[in-house]
């Protein structure tokens, strides 16, 4: 299926690694001009030459900012100029008992978890409603509709990220832009293999044994019963940026293996 994106520009922000750099180099498989963005110039350039790698003619540059402060968003967005495609995919999380979250942690998750997206929408959406086209895509988690215990903070911050992209949408009837979540259930990216990994080094147990502990006793209700990769989750991402979804607006897309039992 061609998804319509050849000569799409688009922007995807946490994009050096897991997720965020699947759906990078997805969509520049399709053919779109892809943005990566991370923290850190050398990361940044490590991201861009492994896209080009697996995609020879793909048209990719990147742009070191961090998100988590209204400059970092204005840096990038001035780097970046007008793009038709905006993916809001950065994203911190820590696992951490509520009462041992100070304030201070609350307001950088938020900072960069949810106002990352807010500035950054604000400043592509003009540019797209003068076009008439355009797609937002903010990268939840299946956290937004499952609070989890060990990390209230991370889950709220995703349940606001519904709030926004729905709210949004709402501007955009009648035209040709669309906003929508995508809300990945356990996945395989940098940050939680790691985190597996390391609890897994920590008891003295493999990789595949701690993800077999994880889904009996953490997530039980998975359908998947394994983490999924970030090209499976990388695979609806540039389906709601195409041409081919311009139907599908104000939506929280589930991508969570099944996790949510609920069928709304």
């Amino acid at each position: 299926m061609d998804l319509e994106l050849r000569g799409k520009r688009a922007l995807v922000t946490g994009s050096t690694g897991g997720i965020g750099y699947a759906a990078a180099r997805a969509l520049a498989a399709e053919g779109a001009a892809v943005i990566v963005n991370g923290r850190t110039q050398e990361r940044v350039d490590q991201a861009v030459s492994r896209i080009r790698e697996s995609v020879p003619d793909a048209g990719v540059r990147g742009v070191a900012a961090d998100l988590g402060s209204l400059a970092g968003c204005d840096a990038l967005a001035d780097a970046a100029g007008e793009v038709d495609i905006l993916v809001n995919n950065v994203g911190i999380f820590q696992p951490l008992p509520f009462d041992q979250i100070p304030d201070g942690d609350w307001l950088r998750f938020y900072e960069t978890n949810v106002l990352s997206g807010v500035r950054l929408s604000r400043r592509v959406l003009p540019g797209m409603r003068e076009r008439d086209w355009g797609r937002i895509v903010f990268v939840s988690s299946e956290s937004a509709v499952q609070i989890p215990s060990e990390m209230i903070h991370y889950g709220v911050t995703k349940t606001a990220q519904l709030a926004v992209a729905r709210g949004l949408a709402e501007t955009t009837a009648g035209t040709g832009i669309t906003v929508n979540s995508v809300l990945p259930g356990p996945t395989a990216s940098e940050g939680v293999g790691t985190f597996v990994r390391e609890m897994a080094e920590a008891r003295g147990m493999t990789f595949e044994a701690m993800e077999a502990e994880f889904f009996q006793h953490a997530r039980p209700s998975s359908l998947l019963r394994r983490f999924a990769t970030p090209d499976e989750v990388a695979a609806m991402i540039a389906y709601v940026c195409s041409g081919r979804a311009s139907a599908t607006n104000g939506a929280a897309l589930r991508v969570d293996g099944g996790v949510v039992r609920s069928i709304l």
